[in-house]
């Protein structure tokens, strides 16, 4: 007996996804390109992080407009500063990139606080600042290249895990849709103009992540029925994906859902973590249905049942034949 049956979709559908895989395929590698060149054009907003530098937080007395803040502080000389509004109207967060005359990051930060401060307040609305935040530009250097380290290994790490558990086809199909849920989600932080912290790049790597966990579901059964299902390979593929379709909506959505709550109760500084898991939640629940399981039916990625057998085996009933 089943008690409270979750069934988001059916599970005996029975859609024909491999019928326009092509047309699919075509339109997911153009919606690559789109996000690299969105990515390579506009670029990111970097948080201090990476980028090195002082962070201000300032209160007004009254509400403030975020570009009057840049104007009066670039009439003090500081240029290129990133004014952003936080919290109420009153409230603005200023980073300033490193100028250089400090080497003591308390002495500067203090120091770049008050020169802010005696930049944006006036008369009728006077500002408070907080203590600023020093991370110096070396700092922030090794934190982007580290962040690059990390993606990499994990990419490195599937590859070889997808490669022994299963095969190379699978692990490289595998590893490229991780790939492009990844671009597509970085692209999408970019478009928005998220602030791109730690929180965001640990988001991205978890994407990544969940992303080779709902593929390897899919595979997984993809290698059952092809051991299994006397019919041709691609009436293979669609069952596989009709099959853990459930699995992959309940497990998606369950994961999306969670990311909600982060981003409504989890405060500011959870926000970006957050989001990050909700876009990459609906990219991974997509490619992993019309991007992963069609790659195994493209060019060198494509899969037979004499793929899958066991091959030792194999081999031993070869041997003992005369």
């Amino acid at each position: 007996m089943k008690l409270f049956p979750l069934h988001i979709v059916p599970n005996d559908t029975n859609i024909d996804f491999m019928r326009h895989r092509k047309p699919v395929l075509a339109l997911m590698v153009f919606l690559l390109l789109v996000s690299v060149a969105i990515i390579g054009f506009k670029g990111f907003n970097y948080a201090l992080e990476f980028t090195g530098g002082t962070v201000v937080r300032t209160h007004f007395e009254k509400t403030i407009n975020a570009d009057d803040v840049r104007e009066s502080l670039a009439k003090a000389g500081f240029e290129n500063a990133q004014v952003q509004s936080v919290g109420g109207g009153n409230d603005v967060m200023i980073r300033l990139q490193p100028d250089g005359e400090h080497n003591n990051a308390a002495d500067a930060a203090q120091q770049v606080a008050e020169k802010v401060r005696q930049a944006v307040t006036t008369a009728d609305n006077v500002a408070t600042v907080q203590p600023g935040e020093f991370v110096g530009p070396q700092v922030g250097k090794d934190l982007a290249m580290n962040g690059v380290y990390a993606t990499l290994f994990m990419v490195i790490g599937f590859l070889i895990y997808i490669a022994a558990r299963f095969e190379w086809k699978f692990a490289m199909v595998a590893s490229i849709t991780a790939f492009f849920d990844l671009i597509l989600t970085v692209a999408y932080m970019s478009l928005v103009g998220r602030e791109f912290d730690l929180t965001v790049l640990a988001g991205m790597l978890s994407v990544m992540g969940f992303a080779i966990n709902d593929i390897i579901v899919v595979f997984d059964r993809v290698r059952e029925n092809f051991r299994s299902l006397r019919v041709d390979s691609l009436e293979v593929l669609n069952r596989s994906i009709n099959q853990t379709l459930s699995r992959t909506v309940i497990t998606a959505v369950l994961f999306f859902l969670s990311a909600l709550a982060l981003y409504i109760y989890g405060g500011e500084s959870m926000e970006g973590l957050a989001e990050t898991h909700m876009v990459g939640a609906v990219i991974v629940v997509i490619s992993s249905v019309i991007v992963a399981v069609p790659l195994l039916s493209i060019g060198p990625f494509k899969v037979s049942k004499q793929d899958l057998l066991p091959k030792a085996r194999d081999e031993e009933e070869l041997a003992r034949r005369p």
